[in-house]
């Protein structure tokens, strides 16, 4: 019966210095496999980000019709014999 009890106190001796040993190595494993799954998301993220602006740019470079408005919107470019007018709107509480 005591060489039972020894081997037991034995077994989960070993059992617990191995857990010692290696928890910290696990929890900085999984750490580490979660950031990676977050950085896997993120690439696909910017992937598809990355795409739609290179679809952007060709039509920019290819396509005069949206190089106007473009033109137009963001650069408030006119074409010749027109007139800008800006409209400001008129505040209701004075």
């Amino acid at each position: 019966m005591l060489a039972r009890l020894k081997k037991a106190f034995w077994i989960f001796g070993a059992a617990a210095f191995l857990l010692i040993l290696f928890l910290p190595g696990f929890a900085k494993l999984r750490g580490l496999k979660d950031k990676n799954i977050d950085l896997e998301y993120k690439i696909k993220r910017l992937n598809i980000e990355n795409a739609l602006l290179q679809q952007e740019l060709k039509r920019i470079e290819s396509d005069p019709v949206y190089q106007e408005r473009i033109a137009r919107d963001k650069m408030g470019v006119v074409r010749k014999g027109e007139i800008p007018i800006k409209i400001i709107p008129e505040n209701k509480k004075r």
